[in-house]
């Protein structure tokens, strides 16, 4: 399965590149009144991405996804980069006045006591108008994602991704605190960057 699954999923690749590049053109042109926009951003999943998230099981084993091809949903994702908090407000209004939604996530820490990643996430219904007309649509999936993050917790986010989910080898207690220290910089960065903000320009 896993084979048959990856080889469907790398034929409909640059399908799907040719849909996250459009839709990255049009969810600028829907913010394009929003300001202190950072940058703005889609792609399609990587393959080899694709493949391990199809292949997870649950806890008690069995397979998470029977359909991988229809039942993954950030096959396409986009993101939103945007200056201070709420900025994610401003955009989290435009973007669900516009696109249907079917969920919404709030990640946070598990307890005020810790630090770690932060963002707001959508799934969201795919615009037909970013599927080009020569593309199948059965090769493009029906919903995408949306992530909306500050500078700061999308540069915490790539960078401990970066460090941390490749490390070869199991971090130690010392390291898992210093990620956390990191995440509470940013988290701190973005308190006080708002707050100046609010104070000197609202």
């Amino acid at each position: 399965m896993r084979q048959d699954v990856s080889a469907a999923y790398e034929s409909r690749f640059p399908s799907l590149e040719r849909v996250a590049e459009r839709l990255s053109v049009f969810v600028r042109e829907l913010l394009r009144e929003v300001p202190r926009i950072d940058r703005v951003s889609s792609r399609a999943k990587d393959p080899e991405r694709f493949a391990t998230k199809a292949m997870k099981v649950n806890e008690e084993g069995a397979a998470r996804y029977s359909d991988p091809l229809v039942q993954i949903q950030d096959q396409i994702g986009a993101r939103v980069v945007v200056f201070y908090e709420s900025d994610v407000e401003a955009v989290s209004k435009v973007v669900e006045r516009y696109f249907r939604h079917l969920q919404r996530e709030e990640h946070l820490p598990d307890s005020p006591q810790e630090f770690g990643y932060v963002g707001r996430h959508w799934i969201f219904a795919l615009p037909t108008d970013v599927v080009p007309a020569d593309v199948e649509k059965c090769d493009v999936p029906r919903f995408f994602e949306l992530q909306v993050k500050t500078l700061f917790q999308y540069a915490w986010a790539e960078a401990s991704h970066d460090v941390e989910y490749k490390a070869p080898t199991d971090l130690t207690e010392d390291q898992h605190r210093r990620f956390a220290y990191g995440a509470a910089l940013a988290w701190g960065a973005d308190r006080v960057f708002e707050e100046l903000w609010q104070e000197l320009m609202m």
